[in-house]
């Protein structure tokens, strides 16, 4: 049985205080049968890390770069991450492609150096409305997937972790059904089995990264491919992010 994993992204929002007041309070709901991983602020890595210590509760940054260092103003490399202590890092983020033009290739070296430093990448993938509602949604996850990954072994990906996001679902407050995210989840499975064999495929988790809440938790962690959740604007309320934990407790 897959552990379920309930990552946290809490994106551009928090002060140094405030991300050490919330990583304290999440510290507390620390459950040994589900995997917890908060994604703070780069800048809030050290006290959030401090805050979380000995809690079992995982770390990761939003985004590396792809190279391993250099003349990149503002970035921050996956040695970088992994020396002030982060083990997983975002890759592929929706608002990434959107905002900052990341594309598939990017994606791929950055796995690539996520790997090399012991990161656990949790590689985003995802449709926009449009591709929803033209189609082309199954076509081009699978892209996404096929490009994120080229060039990677079976063993390189044992410990990568996907998450499916659809766009169009990300900050509207509109979520996919149980049975349109399963749809997917189900899909991206199977493609993985083709590319990386059964084995690899069966152990990957896959979470659900669009708008899941406490209210809708339970309803979307109950599917069979469902994996656990990359949670954005939940994460930043402790109450509402336990209820999410204990959602996922009960079914582990």
């Amino acid at each position: 049985m897959r552990k379920i994993v309930i990552s946290g992204n809490w994106k551009m929002n928090t002060t140094a205080e405030e991300a050490a007041a919330l990583a304290t309070q999440i510290a507390a709901l620390s459950a040994t049968s589900v995997e917890i991983v908060i994604c703070p602020p780069a800048i809030h890595s050290h006290n959030v890390l401090q805050a979380v210590a000995n809690s079992g509760i995982g770390v990761g940054v939003q985004n590396i770069h792809q190279k391993e260092s250099g003349a990149f103003t503002g970035e921050i490399s996956a040695k970088m991450a992994a020396s002030v202590g982060a083990t997983y890092t975002l890759i592929g983020h929706s608002e990434r492609r959107q905002y900052f033009n990341e594309t598939d290739a990017s994606v791929n070296e950055k796995i690539g150096q996520a790997l090399a430093n012991g990161l656990t990448p949790i590689i985003c993938i995802g449709e926009t409305l449009t591709e929803r509602e033209n189609g082309t949604a199954f076509s081009v996850v699978r892209s996404q997937i096929e490009g994120a990954i080229a060039n990677y072994t079976s063993a390189d990906l044992a410990s990568a972790i996907w998450a499916y996001e659809p766009v169009w679902a990300i900050g509207t407050g509109v979520t996919a059904s149980p049975e349109q995210a399963q749809e997917m989840h189900a899909a991206i499975r199977s493609w993985l089995v083709e590319l990386l064999g059964a084995a690899t495929a069966e152990a990957q988790r896959i979470l659900y990264g669009g708008s899941m809440n406490d209210a809708n938790a339970a309803d979307l962690l109950s599917q069979t491919d469902i994996d656990g959740g990359l949670i954005g604007g939940a994460s930043l309320k402790a109450d509402a992010f336990g209820k999410i934990i204990t959602a996922a407790v009960a079914l582990s």
